[in-house]
């Protein structure tokens, strides 16, 4: 999921040379059921306060929780379930 959104965002022969790059460094790891269940209550938890999020987000977040990675992001989504978990709601730690 994380390399799709990369290449989503991919505007030119620049970045597409630097996404190449990046793919070889970038591990794989699973997207399992409890990845997918992290990732419904993800989604539950910011809707009920108000927050809207790209499934695909929630599910790179739940990612990266359920492994214990973190996450290096140009995204307000990431920022904005981070704030919210900081703010004590029910969220799962990012």
């Amino acid at each position: 999921m994380v390399r799709v959104e990369l290449w989503n965002g991919a505007r030119n022969a620049g970045d597409h040379k630097l996404l190449h790059e990046m793919e070889e460094h970038l591990d794989c790891v699973p997207t399992t059921p409890e990845v997918w269940a992290l990732a419904r209550e993800l989604a539950r938890s910011a809707r009920s306060k108000g927050l809207t999020v790209p499934a695909t987000d929630l599910l790179i977040a739940a990612c990266a929780e359920h492994h214990g990675l973190g996450l290096i992001h140009n995204d307000s989504h990431f920022d904005q379930l981070d704030k919210l978990r900081r703010e004590g709601s029910a969220l799962p730690p990012l």
